[in-house]
């Protein structure tokens, strides 16, 4: 991976928000809102966005509030569109100390990059992220994001369940100082998905670390349908395979229990049928399976309402991520 080259800063930037973009027209504007509230001194920061050739109004907008700041707000083209792209250009065009990744889907408290700065500051962490708390819009959507912050749903997802403050192996998005890009390189724009991911292994390969605070707080959209949930959940299975061929090590067993779980609906049938004694084991981890999905459905449902969407819901997330990790292995035979 090419490193960002060293720079000598010029004015008061200290802070270099990067954010790619495409077609976030339904979450843009909230999002600018969100760190216009942000209580780290804007004089000190730049805000650069790098839109991916977006067909929506994403641009119009933003370039709206780059009128009313356009000492702070800063617009690239990212002809590739994929993520990786984007943080490399903003990267390289960014002046400050440090660099914070952020996305559109989400919504900042106000002491999200004030806070970013301070553990970067207190720890020797490479990279420091906070918690995420999933929302949505809509009945399907509330229950999307119930799932989406559950333990059977994600794993030991820490950032997504609310883990405490520690080292971690990987953080939503992250915010850096400068030399980490100097040091470890940039992002692997091979990867469409777990860009994120693969470039917290490098660090933590390195002998970097990676620090999550659990008072470092944003809200993140998720799909609000069982499509588009079930559409993410295949390319993110999907993706798992493709990085672990790509940058072996970038991850870890957990993302591939969806997959394991799918075979062994395919596998065990047919060694029931071989093998006396299968269908007992077969019948068990089914029983076990339902047990806990009607289990987290119940624990993580606010209102009664949802428990039966969230009793279909888990299965398909959990099915379909299971069936991209068994695309991306297809592909490559």
């Amino acid at each position: 991976m090419d490193s960002v080259e060293s720079k000598t800063v010029n004015g008061n930037i200290v802070v270099s928000v990067v954010m790619p973009v495409y077609n976030e027209e339904k979450y843009i504007e909230n999002c600018i809102l969100s760190l216009l509230k942000q209580n780290y001194p804007k004089e000190q920061m730049e805000w650069i966005f790098v839109d991916g050739c977006s067909s929506d109004r994403t641009k119009e907008i933003v370039e709206s509030f780059m009128n009313k700041f356009p000492g702070l707000i800063k617009l690239y083209s990212n002809v590739n569109k994929t993520v990786p792209y984007a943080m490399n250009i903003g990267i390289k065009a960014s002046l400050g100390k440090y660099i914070i990744r952020l996305d559109a889907h989400s919504e900042y408290i106000d002491d999200y990059i004030s806070k970013c700065v301070y553990y970067l500051d207190t720890t020797d962490a490479d990279n420091v992220g906070g918690l995420a708390e999933t929302k949505s819009k809509g009945f399907v959507g509330n229950a999307i994001a119930f799932m989406l912050s559950s333990k059977f749903g994600v794993g030991n997802s820490q950032f997504r369940t609310n883990g405490q403050s520690g080292y971690v192996d990987t953080v939503p998005f992250g915010a850096f100082r400068r030399e980490v890009f100097e040091k470890y390189g940039l992002y692997d724009e091979r990867l469409t998905r777990n860009q994120d991911n693969e470039m917290n292994y490098r660090i933590r390969k390195n002998g970097g670390k990676i620090y999550m605070a659990e008072d470092i707080r944003f809200a993140y959209y998720c799909r609000d349908s069982i499509k588009g949930i079930a559409n993410m959940a295949i390319k993110n299975g999907k993706w798992n395979v493709i990085t672990m061929r790509l940058c072996p090590g970038a991850m870890t067993i957990r993302h591939f229990i969806p997959f394991v779980f799918l075979l062994s609906l395919i596998i065990m049938p047919i060694l029931t049928v071989l093998v006396p004694g299968f269908g007992l084991l077969f019948l068990g981890e089914i029983g076990l399976y339902l047990l806990l999905n009607l289990i987290f459905s119940v624990k993580v449902a606010t209102e009664k309402k949802y428990i039966p969407l969230l009793l279909i819901l888990f299965p398909i997330f959990h099915l379909s991520y299971g069936f991209g990790s068994l695309v991306g292995l297809i592909k490559r035979a």
